[in-house]
């Protein structure tokens, strides 16, 4: 028998944690939100919140300890996607682009050019603001992605 399909979201900078919870509730699928400070959920058996402590990447690694099949990350963080899917995790961004095997090598590639290129001063505009569209595509993303998961055998209690 496969595990259940988890819902882990990358929650200080997420703006989609809202669209998260209801789709995990349309499915019944256990939501573990993961933050280095409080925040408000909703009062639901399937949703848990976990505080880590404060510091750079402790959420992310926290996270990146638990990915499997049958989980789906949430999180903007490319570095991460990259460790949720090279664990064979779903992955997907709050603009409802999914991270793969095949994207994520150049995904990885793109955002440390970027890092380089603004370290050297370089003006780069940084990421365009997010829009209705973006949490449309999520929705579409994560739906389909509990979907795919139930379809290969993934429980979702």
């Amino acid at each position: 028998m496969l595990e259940p399909i988890l819902i882990l979201v990358d929650a200080d900078a997420c703006p989609v944690k809202d669209e998260v919870f209801r789709v995990a509730a349309r499915y019944a699928v256990k939501t573990v939100v993961v933050s280095n400070a409080y925040m408000m959920l909703p009062k639901d058996a399937n949703i848990e919140r976990v505080i880590v402590d404060q510091g750079l990447d402790v959420a992310d690694d926290w996270i990146a300890e638990r990915p499997a099949p049958g989980v789906i990350v949430v999180t903007n963080d490319v570095p991460l996607a990259h460790r949720a899917v090279t664990a064979k995790a779903e992955a997907i961004a709050p603009n409802g682009k999914a991270f793969t095997d095949a994207s994520i090598g150049m995904t990885l590639a793109m955002r440390d050019l970027m890092t380089d290129l603004r370290s050297a001063g370089e003006i780069t505009g940084g990421p365009r603001p997010f829009s209705k569209a973006d949490r449309s595509a999520f929705l579409q993303a994560l739906d389909a992605a509990i979907v795919r998961l139930k379809r290969t055998g993934h429980p979702t209690d």
